[in-house]
């Protein structure tokens, strides 16, 4: 059987929501007060929509940040096709991107941990970006435990720890993001030549 189109205004719906959602979570103080009243009310629609479309809190954050990661993915897909770049160098710019959107996306992301959608393991998210990463470090020579190497890269990136570091004690994206490359670093080793250089 096959599925039927979405109507044209249930399409509309989705995308007020998806909208009103993501710059809610943009502008709030804390990923806490953002509350599917809220949502519904700057969406235009009935909070009855949003849990018969979403299914619950968790659900409508999971599908704000699948529309927000999808472009990011697209852009990590097309660097890993692109030749000339070591698998080192691949791994540092895949957790640099991660992190930029992480600190871009902070409140969002919080809210999604807190919802148990990064528990972390469970999300769909979570998991691409762990497979993707991992099959990463399986390219670089002295890594003998990608599996793990993966996990414990991606904890230097949850949301809650980089909300802390960039609200709570004022540490610039920019400091942040140097950071992260010189743990990538210290954990991969420095590598040689140009491909040592901070993303």
């Amino acid at each position: 059987m096959t599925q039927r189109p979405e109507r044209a205004d249930a399409l509309r719906n989705r995308e007020a929501v998806l909208a009103a959602a993501d710059a809610l979570f943009a502008t709030s103080g804390s990923p806490h007060s953002v509350s599917m009243d809220d949502i519904a009310a700057a969406a235009g629609v009935g909070k009855g929509t949003l849990f018969r479309r979403f299914g619950d809190r968790a659900g409508l954050i999971g599908a704000v940040i699948a529309s927000r990661l999808e472009p990011l993915r697209h852009a990590v897909r097309e660097a890993q096709e692109a030749a000339g770049s070591s698998a080192h160098r691949r791994v540092r710019e895949l957790l640099d991107a991660l992190l930029s959107f992480k600190i871009d996306n902070r409140n969002l992301m919080s809210a999604a941990e807190d919802a148990g959608l990064s528990s972390p393991y469970q999300a769909d998210h979570y998991g691409w970006w762990h497979d993707t990463l991992r099959s990463e470090l399986a390219e670089v020579p002295g890594v003998h435990h990608a599996d793990f190497t993966a996990h414990a890269l991606l904890a230097a990136v949850r949301a809650d720890l980089v909300a802390h570091l960039i609200d709570r004690q004022q540490m610039t994206p920019a400091d942040l993001r140097a950071a992260l490359a010189a743990h990538v670093d210290s954990v991969l080793g420095t590598g040689t030549g140009t491909d040592t250089g901070t993303p």
